[in-house]
């Protein structure tokens, strides 16, 4: 039976990598936090049919950019993030013999709960 990730988490391993999620989680929650003001910004100006450059769009590809790279933290480690803004993510792993994800929600102070692939948030089951 073939698998649908290359990587795969114990447990251990994937309680390992909190303290660095939770950081990302942080610095993301702060990017997209001045993304937010920066796009009314921007949009106002916009509306008033004015040209945009300078530094607030700079900045804003910026934020993007940076984004992007946090995002990659994630994507490079096959950890799928299921909800960038509730920091819903999920670490392939194996249990019994079956590939499940072991899912994690910002907030949560361990991974406590495991789902099988298909089944979602909805289907999380203590570990």
């Amino acid at each position: 039976m073939g698998y649908q990730f290359r990587k795969h988490y114990t447990v251990q391993e994937a309680r390992r990598l909190l303290p660095k999620i939770r950081l990302w989680f942080e610095q993301l929650d702060r990017i997209s936090g001045r993304l937010r003001k920066l796009d009314r910004r921007l949009s106002k100006l916009l509306e008033q049919g004015r040209d945009l450059g300078g530094d607030s769009v700079n900045e804003f590809v910026a934020l993007l950019a940076q984004a992007r790279c946090l995002i990659q933290e994630f994507s490079s480690r096959e950890i799928v993030v299921q909800d960038l803004e509730r920091g819903l993510i999920d670490f392939p792993a194996i249990l019994g013999g079956r590939e499940v994800f072991l899912c994690w929600e910002k907030g949560e102070d361990d991974i406590e709960y495991w789902h099988d692939l298909d089944a979602g948030y909805a289907g999380r089951q203590p570990l």
